[in-house]
């Protein structure tokens, strides 16, 4: 634990160091003047690297990427200009479970009072007109004051920790400057902080009704949730799932939560787009447990192609328990899953299908493509890398390639917000600079938030960067059947030459366009010896295939029935 022991600190700066004890060690923004005491604070606390973005929102999916990988971050945005612009990345991390705390200064009680016509706002005098805005993107929002700071801060860590969703923190100029009034406590860290209350009637209940449930199943399977990476349980979950030796899947979101070395792992479930072997084990399943809840939605399961019995489902989610019509809470996830891996029967394994390498193709003169990019990805692989897909046309390979022990991947399923995965590599470099962090980024993505290339230079940081340039939103000509529209097609960039020019001093750079030039840029980059951006030309015609009308349809559901 740690003791902020300073008695004599402002409100931004105990905000600011009660952050920092958690032991998140960078912050990430764009700074402004509403927000000189948050700036001010997160430049002079110890321990703590201000990371400043070349936007709000790089910032905001920067510190998103931080997060995944740390448990939780530091957000910091001006008043007004500043928050709006970092909104849409803080509401992928609400929609997808990720800890970020969000720092905003405001205009001083004074000019508030006053009605003055300042800057950042709408003229109309008014200061509270954004507030509502930011609070619907967190889970839980407070604003401080001398004298509710200590217990605030408190408060909002452990609801922003509970839920795994982001937290909206803001204060007046004049107030920020202000002495703390009261003692500060004992700060404790993020592994010290409890994720969830039980009731302990309800958890017993919660306990018994699930392991009657698993004791008269002959073919259960698990789900395992992007909520267990959330909450920091994997050791937990994977001592109950080799406890009883059942079996597990999990879906696009949630890949490599546990390790796909494992051999209780089964592989990708996506409802009927999953491979023969992991579709039968959950459609034949006599019982389905999520550990964590699963999103049951679009691009995660299949376009809602999950052939599951509703009869036959557990679902542990973060607080509660739900088992068909009857719902047990609060239940915390950890304490669940603690409790059942004393009481679980023990099932029989599983016998899963031997992972075997893709084969190589291509002959060395051959133009690069899809078809021998990915293969030759896997075998770059290493364990302990830190794997980043962005959204588009990337993710199917990407989340059908099995990964090394200790590896994570991260993409953003649900939300979907293109541009994202960038800065998210610099936040998931800062967050543990031990490991290799690889992303594979179409160019239309890229194109949105390359900007943030120079951060990472600035911060010196190693990523191994993929650029697939086929000159347009690829997956938008997909997902509209037809090709060759304008407004798909992309501004030419010289992608290679983009480090150099945004500060990246020693990176290694290539523009690939043969086998050959693909597999040396690979043993090049593979030595560590400094950062990596490859471009690898692929062209228009490098798509993935065409879906059916009935896919489309299923998808967008735009006409009418039997129309």
């Amino acid at each position: 634990m740690t003791t902020i022991q300073e008695t004599t600190l402002t409100v931004a700066q105990y905000a600011v160091r009660r952050l920092a004890a958690l032991g998140i060690t960078h912050a990430f923004g764009v700074p402004g003047d509403y927000a000189f005491p948050f700036n001010d604070a997160l430049e002079s606390c110890e321990g703590l690297r201000w990371v400043g973005c070349a936007n709000e929102l790089n910032a905001a999916y920067a510190a998103d990427g931080y997060a995944r990988v740390k448990g939780a971050s530091i957000l910091c945005t001006t008043y007004g200009v500043g928050e709006l612009s970092a909104l849409n990345g803080v509401m992928g991390s609400k929609a997808e479970n990720v800890p970020v705390f969000h720092l905003a200064g405001q205009a001083s009680t004074r000019l508030q009072r006053a009605h003055r016509i300042t800057h950042h706002t709408l003229g109309d005098g008014v200061f509270g007109n954004f507030a509502s805005i930011s609070q619907q993107a967190a889970y839980v929002s407070t604003n401080l004051t001398p004298d509710n700071v200590i217990a605030e801060m408190e408060r909002v860590i452990a609801q922003t920790l509970m839920r795994c969703q982001p937290a909206y923190i803001t204060v007046a100029q004049d107030v920020a400057m202000m002495p703390v009034a009261g003692i500060p406590l004992t700060a404790r860290r993020l592994e010290e902080i409890s994720r969830g209350y039980s009731d302990s009637n309800e958890l017993r209940a919660a306990v018994f009704a699930v392991t009657e449930r698993l004791a008269a199943a002959r073919a259960p399977v698990a789900f395992v949730s992007h909520w267990v990476s959330r909450q920091r349980l994997q050791p937990v979950a994977a001592e109950f799932l080799a406890k009883a030796r059942l079996g597990y899947v999990t879906t696009t979101m949630d890949k490599a939560t546990l390790e796909e070395t494992n051999p209780l792992f089964i592989g990708m479930y996506a409802g009927s787009q999953s491979v023969p072997s992991v579709k039968a084990a959950v459609d034949d399943a006599d019982c389905v447990i999520t550990l964590g809840g699963v999103f049951w939605s679009d691009f995660n399961t299949g376009l809602w192609t999950q052939n599951i019995n509703e009869q036959t489902l557990i679902e542990l989610h973060g607080d509660h328990v739900r088992i068909g019509q009857n719902s047990f809470g609060p239940v915390a996830l950890e304490d669940m899953l603690r409790a059942l891996t004393a009481t679980t029967p023990v099932f029989a394994g599983v016998t899963t299908e031997a992972r075997t390498m893709p084969p190589l193709t291509g002959n060395a003169d051959d133009p690069v493509s899809s078809a021998n990019f990915y293969p030759r990805l896997q075998r770059f692989l290493r364990e302990r890398d830190i794997v980043i897909s962005e959204t588009g046309s990337c993710i199917l390979p990407m989340a059908a390639m099995p990964l090394p022990t200790g590896s994570e991947f991260f993409n953003q399923t649900l939300w979907g917000s293109i541009g994202w995965a960038t800065p998210a590599v610099l936040g998931a470099a800062l967050a543990d600079p031990t490991r290799r962090v690889i992303l594979v980024t179409g160019d239309g993505a890229h194109q949105l938030t390359a900007n943030e290339l120079g951060t990472m230079a600035r911060n010196n940081i190693k990523p191994i960067i993929f650029v697939l340039n086929n000159n347009e939103y690829a997956i938008e000509e997909v997902l509209n059947q037809t090709v060759g529209h304008v407004y798909d097609e992309l501004t030419r960039w010289q992608y290679h030459l983009l480090p150099t020019a945004l500060g990246c001093t020693n990176w290694f750079t290539a523009q690939v366009q043969t086998v050959a030039e693909l597999d040396a840029a690979l043993q090049r980059a593979a030595s560590g010896e400094s950062a990596a951006y490859i471009e690898i030309v692929l062209g228009a015609a490098d798509l993935p295939n065409q879906l059916p009308q009935t896919v489309i349809e299923s998808l967008y559901q735009v006409t009418p029935p039997n129309s």
